[in-house]
């Protein structure tokens, strides 16, 4: 194997999904300048997720629509005419 291939920085920290606030704890090398108290009472670095396995339509079954700036009613008002 190669020698100085792998980071030698990992540490735990924490990954928050902030669509459904679900958070797990694993290790990372990942720079981050916010910090969390994770439930044993310590702070850890925390990563914040878009989204997460909780909460994409893949993993969950569901299908959520996200409107965002009106891109449903810009296709339809760009399309009504037609």
């Amino acid at each position: 194997m190669k020698k100085d291939l792998h980071p030698s920085n990992y540490r735990l920290v924490v990954f928050k999904d902030m669509s459904n606030d679900y958070a797990f704890m694993t290790k990372s090398c990942i720079n981050t300048n916010e910090t969390v108290k994770w439930e044993d009472g310590n702070e850890y670095p925390l990563v914040k997720l878009e989204i997460s396995h909780t909460s994409h339509p893949f993993y969950t079954g569901k299908m959520k629509l996200v409107d965002t700036a009106g891109r449903i009613d810009k296709f339809k008002t760009r399309y009504a005419k037609k």
